[in-house]
């Protein structure tokens, strides 16, 4: 098989067979992950490899265009960041961010088509795979794609991802499940199959920037102190779901009870008290901070931009930036990293059909 880089803590694994023959393009980790519980790993889509350099060079020039979401103001001020539940999100610390304006949904589809349709830009999911990083295998299996979340018809044992997480061939923004399936009728979805260069990308042709973890933190808040949840303490306030999660018995039956098996139109579900849209739930959104397990160990206090460097010690030679908020596969049963303070982790060339982005800008535009 090949196995190709990713973000979560073992490598994706793609299998190739030609003439009964199986092609290996690095060293796998899958042992690894079985004995792995940090729900972190298994809640993250699994994704795509670095891209051509010289196609990447090409694009990275891109002209400022305009973006016409909704920001909502967010006035600066102190909470306490982090949670108690998870390790790498330990401790809980005090910080302050100033004022900041905020993209009150998610990116969309019609959003994102309207900056590829005005500059061009060819996502990384899109891009032809570099030879030199899978030795020995011919250049016709390796083929544009990204991961698609693909649920068994039984009940799985949940130590092994790679039962549930398939790499197809043609997977991008375009098509997010692959050949035959469509963003078309979707418009108002959150865009996913993207890579944080695509996200950071559109947003340097926006105008904007992508959000520090803390500022995603403290706008995910909303005010709120101690919560279990961004909502509050409850689950299912007053008997209703406010996010789009998962129900059901992971990851073979998905009862839908909040009206969604996949992602939901952006405004779905309720505001918080800040006025954002899907701060937990429905895809999970690219932060421009490098992850690392112990980075609030040092972090500053005052508007953190997160630590120099990335390190994650289950896959040490990898670049990897801070995602959040959870998505639309996140539940108790099994990945609770939708909860307030938790933090996800990404590779930063891979993307997947759960994992989108928002924006923000330090002005009003």
């Amino acid at each position: 098989m090949v196995c190709i880089k990713r973000y979560s803590s073992t490598l994706f694994c793609l299998g190739i067979f030609v003439n009964g023959l199986v092609f290996t393009g690095c060293h796998s980790q899958n042992k690894e992950a079985a004995s792995e519980q940090d729900s972190v790993a298994m809640c993250v889509s699994e994704g795509m490899p670095s891209r051509a350099a010289a196609t990447q060079k090409a694009q990275q020039e891109i002209l400022q265009g305009s973006d016409d979401a909704k920001m909502v103001l967010i006035k600066g001020g102190t909470f306490q960041m982090g949670s108690a539940e998870f390790a790498d999100a330990k401790p809980i610390h005090e910080v302050s961010v100033s004022d900041f304006w905020m993209d009150e949904h998610e990116v969309t589809n019609a959003q994102f088509a309207r900056f590829v349709e005005a500059t061009g830009y060819i996502t990384v999911a899109e891009r032809a795979l570099d030879p030199a990083d899978f030795p020995g295998v011919s250049k016709d299996l390796l083929v544009p794609g990204s991961a698609v979340f693909t649920p068994p018809k039984e009940h799985v044992d949940l130590t092994n991802h790679l039962q549930w997480w398939k790499y197809v061939p043609g997977a991008s923004w375009r098509r997010p499940k692959g050949p035959g399936s469509s963003i078309q009728g979707k418009e108002n979805e959150p865009v996913v199959q993207v890579s944080y260069e695509d996200a950071e990308a559109f947003a340097k042709w926006a105008g904007k920037r992508l959000p520090t973890e803390a500022e995603w933190e403290y706008a995910a808040r909303g005010g709120l102190k101690g919560k279990k949840y961004y909502w509050g303490d409850e689950l299912k306030p007053k008997g209703k779901w406010v996010a789009n999660t998962y129900q059901g018995d992971f990851p073979s039956k998905n009862s839908a009870e909040d009206g969604f098996v996949e992602a939901a139109p952006v405004k779905t579900f309720p505001a918080n008290p800040f006025g954002l849209y899907d701060m937990e739930g429905n895809v999970w959104e690219w932060c421009s901070d490098f992850y690392r397990p112990d980075a609030y160990e040092h972090a500053d206090r005052n508007n953190p931009k997160g630590p120099a460097d990335s390190y994650d010690p289950t896959e040490p030679g990898l670049v990897k930036r801070v995602q959040r908020g959870g998505s639309f596969l996140c539940n108790d049963q099994y990945c609770e990293r939708y909860k307030a303070g938790s933090r996800g982790k990404g590779e930063v060339s891979s993307a997947s059909n759960n994992l989108g982005f928002r924006c923000v800008s330090d002005h009003a535009l």
